[in-house]
């Protein structure tokens, strides 16, 4: 309904202040009776409305909506990542909505948003659990046109703008833990997973698209037993409710700045800050191999493919690809 979008415009526009009926009427050329219907929506939806005769209406709060009205209204102007936007209620998996939509053409930097997902997935088919109304469950679609080696860096690179987004909107700066997982005292906040799209006889990358689920309001007994172990949320982290359109918006905004920077081909202050951030660098791994097999090595640095280069216990050093290993603590999930 264009004229409730249009009348929660106008009360944005005019923060704790009164807009009058008879305005908006003579503005949007509408009857008293289809702006009181656009309120009566929007109350609906959550939106605390006042209205006082004489006066008109006022926007007292917003409910934590996933629309693309609400992370829009947070969104800076982009140049690529967000600039089309698609949210849903639910889905069965944001990546698998959004590789449908690149085979129908859909554009490059297109954004699908889910309140929740019924087949989440993470790294090795694991499933990710997606409760309605506690996270943010977003992916990207990337069409970049360039050599797939090009792009070896990009999930890594997709959790500095997680810690970018959760800096900029919570105050609080989290750690990586290599190859990309933020993490907050020692405890995962967000899965990422990336997949991609050749073309079978001329190796050329078609799409990628980059999944992104963030713990945001979730309580301990939002997690099953054996996930609550190793996850937290950024409400337990600051013990205070988060916009999730907010945080969104600026994850869309984190993203297509590293987007613009991996197309010009210069990661060097992403590589720097992530090299300060991940929390493996001078501490003892262990390496887990597909076959279940682990090695206790150091980990030492991290090179300019954001690989971890390593030293085993007879001194000798060597790179791994988060592709080929995993990397836990020694005793638990980081440490």
């Amino acid at each position: 309904m264009m004229s409730k979008q249009t009348m929660l415009a106008m009360l944005r526009a005019r923060p704790g202040a009164f807009v009058s009926g008879e305005q908006v009427s003579e503005q949007l050329g509408l009857s008293r009776t289809a702006i009181w219907k656009a309120v009566d929506a929007l109350r609906k939806e959550g939106y605390v409305i006042e209205a006082r005769t004489g006066q008109g209406y006022r926007l007292v709060s917003v409910p934590d909506l996933l629309t693309e009205e609400e992370v829009r209204s947070h969104l800076p102007a982009t140049e690529t990542v967000g600039r089309e936007l698609r949210c849903f209620d639910e889905l069965d998996s944001t990546n698998t909505y959004a590789k449908k939509l690149a085979l129908t053409g859909a554009a490059d930097g297109t954004v699908v948003i889910a309140d929740s997902q019924t087949a989440g997935r993470g790294r090795m088919e694991r499933r990710f659990q997606s409760p309605k109304g506690k996270g943010i469950y977003l992916t990207a679609l990337l069409r970049p046109g360039m050599a797939p080696e090009r792009f070896l860096p990009i999930t890594a690179l997709a959790g500095v703008a997680v810690c970018e987004a959760a800096e900029q909107v919570c105050g609080i700066r989290p750690q990586l833990k290599w190859p990309n997982d933020p993490v907050v005292n020692g405890k995962k906040i967000c899965g990422i997973l990336t997949e991609m799209s050749m073309e079978g006889e001329t190796g050329r990358l078609q799409y990628l698209v980059v999944g992104i689920g963030i713990n945001v309001l979730q309580q301990p007994e939002d997690f099953t037993e054996d996930v609550a172990a190793m996850a937290t949320s950024l409400l337990q982290v600051t013990g205070k409710p988060v916009s999730r359109a907010a945080l969104s918006a600026a994850l869309i905004a984190a993203l297509d700045r590293l987007y613009a920077a991996l197309k010009r081909g210069d990661l060097s202050e992403y590589l720097a800050v992530y090299r300060r951030d991940c929390v493996n660098v001078g501490k003892q791994v262990q390496l887990v191999r597909p076959d279940g097999s682990r090695q206790a090595v150091t980990a030492v640095d991290v090179d300019d493919q954001f690989s971890l280069v390593v030293r085993d216990e007879e001194g000798k050093t060597f790179t791994v690809r988060s592709g080929e290993v995993s990397v836990r603590g020694m005793y638990g999930y980081v440490e």
